[in-house]
């Protein structure tokens, strides 16, 4: 799956690393199954040597982002990029603003087609895949593959997330490439085949447009995708990540409006609350009158001063880094998609999702580095340098140890903050053990679990993709469902829908619910939930 590390360079038909490849592909085209190989060498005039008939997209349960099922056939004369991903996937969220940049230059000669293959049963949901688009602001077609028809047909049984298909004019695959980081590859290739093709008077440069899911979502909250939610008793405030709107939201806690940073565009931009820009900002931590934010697309952190309403970045140059050790300057270090924070005295940890690291920054010095995990994706308990995690996105703490949404390998980590001592799970088997079970130690079963919260004594977590709330002791490695799964009465909706992120003040959780684009409040005594009241908050211009 992509969350391997990704694979800097397609396959190839050379070397006894891709013999198991060779084999498949002498099966596949003998048989029913097409598999497609990268081009290796092109002429004079930029063709390439080696070509598959791509197989039609058949197999799929639904469509989206598009009027009706597309085939192949009738996209002839246009280069075709089918992208194989899975919305939990961190190495398909970085490739999609490739696919966005693709689109937008080769807009006239390019479909790109998502070929959404899921890996968690939740993924396999049509409406979930519609939400998923919507979050990501996926403005191409999207076939859902959910019993992975496509993907073999294309990829055999040795595919990985994400997978770039390229088809030219004609109907040929003619590149595969696995992992992100492909945007030069494929930027170069069509630029080069959009000679031959335009020579040859194959290729068809009218814009198609596509019926987009954007146009059919209910836009009655003024939050669009909240993915983290911070509650401080202390100066009765509440923050509310509105990602999708790429702002921050301030209310008290009951929901009447203080400020809001962020103009509601996408972007990397300090100044004032009303010129700020964020893209995708996810997890808070607040220190004084400070909120910091990770600012996940932008692949950064930012410091919100709350009294004079401004923002600074602090950590991140803005691009996406490669770097799993870090060190020294956090602004000459290139981040990887933080996804949430918390922070103790002068230590700001984060949960670099893209790195799969616990990462901590001294927010006096101003320096950041790795703090736990070597960077491979897993689970593996053990020193802190040595310890795996799998895309971890949400943190909370006890004071003493660190606990970390594992999200990945379904699981629920704990990590000292003494910077001595192991790194132990507390619930999770590996990236390919999930569902949704109660009870202690292995049989406990979370399906991409995002956020938790420490509260009276509890650990609550956000089992994001059974859309429940759960209770964990970490001492018993016990489990249960606190809240969650049912239809709250007849006529009412779930509790949930795939919650996000939590946090805990004055006796009551605050739970992001994430794709029903609301702030839920449950009072702990009672177990009463209800739906913040938002007074004065309004969706951005445009929206």
């Amino acid at each position: 799956m992509s969350s391997n590390a990704p694979l800097p360079e397609p396959i190839r038909l050379v070397g006894s690393r891709w013999r198991v490849w060779l084999v498949a592909l002498v099966v596949a085209l003998l048989g029913p199954v097409a598999c497609v190989q990268e081009v290796h060498k092109t002429d004079d005039d930029g063709d390439v040597d080696r070509k598959v008939s791509a197989p039609e997209l058949e197999g799929g349960v639904g469509w989206l982002n598009t009027a009706g099922p597309l085939k192949l056939k009738d996209l002839r004369g246009k280069f075709v990029l089918l992208d194989f991903w899975t919305f939990c996937c961190i190495n398909c969220l970085h490739t999609l603003p490739d696919l966005a940049k693709l689109e937008k230059k080769y807009g006239d000669q390019l479909v790109v087609v998502g070929v959404h293959s899921a890996k968690f049963e939740n993924e396999k949901d049509s409406d979930n895949i519609r939400k998923a688009i919507l979050r990501y602001e996926i403005s191409h077609p999207v076939v859902n593959d959910a019993h992975m028809r496509i993907w073999r047909t294309y990829l055999g049984r040795e595919g990985s997330w994400p997978t770039l298909v390229l088809i030219d004019p004609e109907g040929n695959a003619v590149w595969l490439g696995q992992g992100e980081g492909n945007y030069e590859k494929v930027d170069d290739l069509l630029t080069r085949l959009i000679k031959v093709h335009r020579k040859r008077k194959t290729l068809n440069e009218k814009p198609i447009k596509f019926e987009l899911a954007r146009f059919s979502e209910n836009g009655s909250s003024p939050l669009f995708f909240p993915g983290k939610v911070l509650a401080d008793a202390a100066s009765k405030r509440l923050f509310i990540a509105d990602s999708t709107h790429h702002r921050i939201v301030i209310t008290d806690l009951d929901g009447k409006k203080i400020a809001v940073a962020g103009t509601g565009e996408a972007g990397l931009k300090d100044g004032s609350f009303d010129k700020a820009r964020f893209n995708d900002p996810q997890g808070m931590a607040l220190k004084g009158e400070t909120l910091y934010v990770a600012d996940r697309k932008n692949h950064a952190i930012r410091a919100l001063d709350l009294k004079k309403q401004g923002v600074r970045l602090i950590a991140g140059n803005g691009e996406q880094g490669q770097d799993r050790q870090g060190g020294g300057d956090a602004l000459k270090i290139g981040l990887n998609s933080p996804w949430d924070l918390f922070v103790s005295g002068n230590d700001l940890y984060i949960a670099m999702a893209g790195y799969h690291q616990i990462w901590k920054m001294d927010l006096g010095k101003g320096e950041a580095e790795r703090y736990a995990g070597r960077g491979l994706e897993n689970i593996h308990d053990g020193p802190l340098t040595r310890s795996l995690f799998a895309q971890p996105s949400g943190l909370a703490s006890d004071g003493t140890t660190l606990y970390v949404a594992d999200s990945e390998v379904s699981g629920i980590r704990a990590v000292p903050m003494d910077g001595k001592g192991e790194v132990k799970t507390i619930v999770g088997e590996g990236l390919f053990e999930f569902g949704d079970n109660d009870g202690t130690g292995d049989q406990v079963r979370l399906q991409h679990a995002l956020g938790v919260a420490w509260a009276e004594g509890k650990l609550f977590v956000a089992d994001t993709y059974n859309s429940k709330i759960k209770v964990i002791d970490p001492d018993k490695k016990s489990c249960k469902t606190y809240l969650g799964g049912e239809p709250d009465g007849w006529l009412a909706g779930p509790l949930f829908s795939e919650p996000g992120g939590l946090s805990y003040a004055n006796g009551k959780l605050y739970v992001a619910d994430t794709n029903a684009h609301r702030i839920r409040v449950v009072d702990l005594k009672t177990k009463k939930v209800s739906t913040l009241n938002l007074q004065g908050v309004d969706a951005p211009k445009g929206y």
